[in-house]
């Protein structure tokens, strides 16, 4: 916390003026940080881990910071599959999920932030007729987790704080041991439409 300390002074016409200076005041001036970057996910190898800081992130924006839209992805990218074949449709799957750079723009003017409460993580039913299905397409340690959880959003409209709450779900694909020692992320489902 700072202080900052402003010195009124008596104003006189002569030098010889008895007039006493006015008292020292003391003003808080309390520093907000700007947020300029965001925190770097932590490397794990264990899935529901993963999967639940990858849906944190996904969901937790701030337009009041210096944080853009771009920064969000960028962080996203740094955790996804090395090898790249899944990183153009992950940047789609991330446009969805993401408000347009205009809407974003338009939400800075209400500084609109967003977060997500996980409520529970699962394996889908129909995960292991998925792999079947796919064969050797699939790097071993590849699976998918569902998603459930309350997307929050706060702002301020007409000088006044208001809130709104939803229901979110939706499916995390990625992979893990044995292909890497920690987990990266492959796609990402449509947004209220999880594998069931």
């Amino acid at each position: 916390m700072t202080y900052a300390v402003l010195v009124h002074r008596a104003h006189s016409p002569s030098a010889a003026s008895t007039k006493a200076q006015a008292p020292v005041e003391l003003t808080e001036v309390h520093d907000v940080p700007a947020v300029t970057e965001l925190p770097e996910l932590r490397r794990t190898s264990d899935p529901e881990t993963f999967a639940r800081q990858v849906a944190e992130a996904i969901f937790a924006w701030n337009t009041a910071t210096l944080v853009s839209r771009t920064d969000h992805i960028e962080l996203l990218i740094e955790v996804a599959d090395p090898a790249g074949e899944s990183t153009p449709g992950l940047v789609s799957d991330l446009d969805n999920y993401l408000p347009t750079q205009d809407a974003w723009v338009e939400l800075t003017k209400y500084a609109t932030e967003q977060w997500l409460t996980v409520d529970s993580v699962s394996t889908p039913t129909k995960w292991a007729e998925a792999e079947a299905q796919a064969g050797d397409e699939l790097l071993p340690g590849t699976t998918a987790l569902t998603i459930q959880g309350t997307r929050h959003r706060s702002g301020i409209w007409e000088g006044e704080p208001v809130s709104s709450e939803h229901d979110v779900a939706f499916t995390i694909f990625l992979v893990c041991a044995p292909s890497y020692p920690e987990c990266h992320l492959l796609r990402l489902s449509m947004l209220d439409k999880p594998l069931d």
